[in-house]
């Protein structure tokens, strides 16, 4: 065989194995790319919040959520690029598992619409989406403690005929396809070092191992989009690598990944494209590099004046410089270090309220409501009517 006849097989078998991954994760159209060497451009256009994506997976818009009077999400407009990893942070309260609730049909929004995969998905409910592609492991991890690691992997499992109980009666029907399943949960099993514990119960798992579990489990209805909350919550620093190594090949196979985390470290490490929420919002987007030198992002992390050194008296005037030329803060106004009324009594607004004379004189003549007056009615304290007499 001439060494042009080997070369040639050799790539053809490379370019089969990259059509097979393509193929099993439902993405014909992109077979023959290499999904971590893809540097196709993700914006198209500027890059800003909001911004468009080349080729979007999922897409929101004006998705609203409130508690009461707080605006947990309020996403004007955000696309997921697919086939990334795209990292969602944010401070704590941002609104970044809120989000993620109300895309899988974990919670319900006041108004909003996406889609995923070019369909219109809100008011689908949680387990419809997963069929269809999307699913999401949560911040506390969701595991069956009391069935073993092999049962909660079939759990996760699709077109599962004995889940029906017309056909539960008769393994003849759905003993070829539990095999199946059982045979797809040892590759996933093995794949992430937990082959040993198959026959163990959940619960003797440690939060590591539980975390891989349930990353596992996500992958057994071959996802399309894969959402992690906060990965790496409580793992065991021995743990970190192995949990880093299997979401890249996440992307390897082809399937997106959407995950929050505070790990910045982490960030930098895997993702491809960065969105920041703070306060409902999304306040940037780039990639990571970009995203952490942002303003906005070191503002909403650690403040607008957070390299003012407050302990020295010359940064006490810097900032109190800083605060009195902004238009909304009330510093240098007649009104600084005044509470409003109606700020902390919401129904007292409007209200024709008087405010107590604090001049001098004003304090030292008794009041009407002061024991020592004679409007008041009160004796002084030790001090009876005989004694006035």
């Amino acid at each position: 065989m001439s060494h042009s006849a080997h070369s040639m097989n050799n790539a053809d078998r490379n370019t089969a194995s990259t059509v097979k991954t393509a193929n099993t994760n439902g993405n014909d159209k992109d077979a023959g790319i290499n999904y971590m060497t893809d540097s196709s451009p993700i914006v198209v256009g500027e890059i800003a919040p909001g911004c468009k994506k080349r080729d979007p997976i999922v897409v929101a818009e004006n998705v609203r959520r409130s508690f009461g009077g707080i605006n947990a999400v309020d996403v004007d407009y955000l696309e997921i690029p697919r086939h990334k990893i795209t990292a969602l942070i944010g401070p704590n309260g941002a609104g970044k598992t809120t989000l993620f609730n109300l895309l899988t049909g974990f919670d319900t929004p006041n108004s909003g619409k996406w889609q995923f995969e070019g369909k219109n998905i809100e008011g689908v409910s949680s387990f419809k989406l997963a069929r269809m592609g999307m699913v999401r492991t949560f911040q506390l991890t969701k595991v069956m403690g009391k069935l073993t690691v092999m049962e909660n992997m079939r759990l996760g499992a699709a077109n599962q005929p004995g889940e029906r109980l017309s056909k539960a009666l008769f393994k003849g029907i759905w003993g070829g396809r539990e095999k199946e399943i059982t045979a797809q949960a040892d590759v996933l099993l093995e794949k992430f070092k937990l082959d040993v514990k198959k026959d163990d119960y959940a619960a003797s798992l440690s939060g590591g191992q539980r975390k891989l579990l349930e990353m596992a489990r996500s992958l057994m209805v071959r996802p399309k989009l894969v959402m992690l909350d906060e990965p790496m919550a409580g793992v065991n620093p021995a743990l970190t690598q192995s949990l880093l190594d299997h979401i890249k090949n996440l992307k390897a196979e082809g399937m997106t990944v959407l995950f929050v985390e505070h790990d910045m470290n982490m960030v930098r490490h895997i993702a491809d494209w960065v969105v920041v929420m703070a306060e409902g919002k999304i306040v940037a987007e780039g990639p990571p590099r970009d995203v952490m030198k942002d303003p906005a992002v070191i503002d909403a992390y650690l403040g607008a004046h957070h390299d003012v050194d407050l302990g020295d008296t010359e940064g006490i005037k810097e900032l109190e410089a800083v605060l009195e030329a902004d238009e909304e803060s009330v510093v240098g106004t007649e009104n600084a270090g005044i509470i409003a009324v109606e700020s902390v009594v919401p129904d007292l607004k409007g209200a024709d309220l008087k405010q107590p004379d604090l001049s001098p004189e004003a304090l030292q003549e008794p009041g009407d409501d002061e024991p020592n007056s004679p409007q008041s009615g009160l004796a002084e304290p030790g001090r009876t009517d005989k004694d006035k007499e």
